[in-house]
């Protein structure tokens, strides 16, 4: 009985949102520095931030996206806690984007179109509220918008079941430890991403081409 409940607990942690250090394969690679003059940034959160931070990063006008958490205190604000779901955070992503090139409008179509928003508290095999759907908007006129696009995707039916997607007031973002930013691109074969993140972003692409950066390609 030990032995298929080691299996068990070991299938279970390859695939979710979880990690340490043995599945990391390029974690100290250099970050990039990226130029964010004439950015303006939102915050989003739709399950595990690995994925939702790559669905960005392919984005034409993102300049970068940043994974951390949303939604609690800054003493919670850390991923032994928030994982375990142990706290009001989120897992989210800081969007750093253009507005010259892409408005928040199309943001809301990037976010609401990379998930499923009528699953309450799940996204994929990630359960908990650290995984839910949640707009944190920084005004009342990303509010409205939010509130607008939702309105509009209630009415089109675009969704077979209604959306559970959550907006709060952004009071802070925390920015998560180092080797969660730019997981995806940093570790390709750790297992949860070949089988849950990169599919996911490819699924984004695939839907919506007229969005993506010249040099997106699929993985």
């Amino acid at each position: 009985m030990s032995n298929i409940l080691f299996a068990f607990i070991t299938l279970f942690s390859l695939t979710t949102c979880t990690t340490n250090t043995t599945t990391q394969d390029n974690s100290n690679k250099q970050e990039k520095s990226v130029d964010l003059t004439g950015t303006e940034t939102a915050v989003f959160a739709s399950g595990c931030f690995w994925c939702v931070e790559a669905v960005f990063e392919s984005v034409e006008g993102v300049a970068e996206a940043v994974s951390g958490y949303a939604g609690g205190e800054a003493k919670t604000a850390n991923y032994p806690m928030v994982s375990a779901g142990r706290t009001k955070h989120a897992e989210a992503v800081e969007v750093y984007y253009d507005p010259k090139i892409v408005s928040y409008e199309t943001l809301l179509e990037v976010f609401f179109g990379s998930q499923d928003p009528t699953t309450l508290n799940q996204q994929g095999p990630d359960r908990g509220t650290q995984y839910r759907s949640t707009i944190f908007y920084k005004n009342e006129a990303e509010k409205t918008a939010a509130e607008k696009y939702i309105a509009e995707l209630t009415e089109k039916k675009v969704f077979d079941g209604p959306i559970t997607t959550t907006l709060e007031p952004l009071v802070k973002f925390y920015k998560a430890e180092d080797y969660h930013q730019n997981y995806e691109e940093r570790n390709p074969n750790q297992p949860y991403v070949r089988s849950v993140s990169v599919p996911r972003l490819n699924k984004f692409k695939s839907k919506f081409p007229h969005l993506l950066k010249k040099s997106t390609s699929k993985h």
